[in-house]
């Protein structure tokens, strides 16, 4: 549309597009975000949980807690992370190195990261002596390995490390263990198990457990459901 212009005209300025108004930047809620490292300061009070260990090395237990620390508590990325491991028994054979221990763990869970490593660290070590089977038919190659076990323990419960069978590796498991359950029940088997699993059952090679049981000519883990048929 033409504008014709009637009035001489005196003054003139050329206008220009007006830029566009910058939005806010984003606030970066991970620089709030309380992380572990190696400085951060110990709480005055720390969330622990004490695990017994009772292996055929020894006829006094071993006490070992694990105490844990809360980041950024009452917030969507509040998590719980270790923070110490203090270990406690009446015998004193193996005091010197179970104090070296604690205190290198404990220095790894404060630098923080992925620290989920020293549970296989810590589960290949193997007693020269040889190992011992606990309670439910697992495998411990030497007492170090078990501290290991127990740390994955406490990892799993707290959620830093995954249960890692699925529901369908779950209900696999259940079935075959009802299946040979009722076959050893026709059979008129005396039934009796070795801690949580068949006394006929052997090591599996894969979780170190006596849970490893025969089926239809096929080998079938009880406890991590790995097959020799697949």
């Amino acid at each position: 549309m033409t504008t014709k212009i009637a009035k001489k005209i005196v003054k003139f300025s050329v206008v220009k597009d007006e830029p566009p108004v910058a939005a806010a930047a984003p606030v970066k809620e991970e620089s709030t975000l309380q992380h572990m490292h190696e400085k951060y300061e110990r709480p005055e009070q720390l969330i622990g949980v004490t695990y017994k260990l009772k292996t055929p090395l020894s006829e006094h237990a071993l006490y070992v807690t694990v105490n844990d620390v809360i980041l950024n508590p009452g917030t969507a990325h509040e998590v719980r992370r270790p923070f110490e491991i203090f270990i406690n028994s009446k015998n004193m054979d193996h005091f010197q190195w179970i104090v070296a221990l604690t205190r290198i763990v404990s220095a790894v869970f404060r630098k923080g990261g992925d620290v989920t490593f020293l549970v296989e660290e810590l589960k290949a070590v193997f007693d020269p002596r040889g190992g011992y089977f606990k309670r439910g038919g697992k495998y411990m190659p030497s007492l170090v390995a078990e501290i290991g076990d127990v740390i994955e323990q406490h990892m799993r419960s707290i959620g830093m490390i995954n249960d890692g069978l699925d529901d369908h590796q779950k209900n696999f498991i259940a079935a075959k263990r009802a299946e040979y359950e009722n076959k050893s029940s026709a059979k008129n088997s005396s039934g009796n198990t070795s801690g949580d699993f068949p006394a006929t059952a052997v090591l599996c090679s894969k979780c170190s457990t006596k849970a490893m049981i025969a089926m239809d000519g096929c080998l079938t883990c009880l406890n991590c459901g790995d097959s020799k048929c697949g």
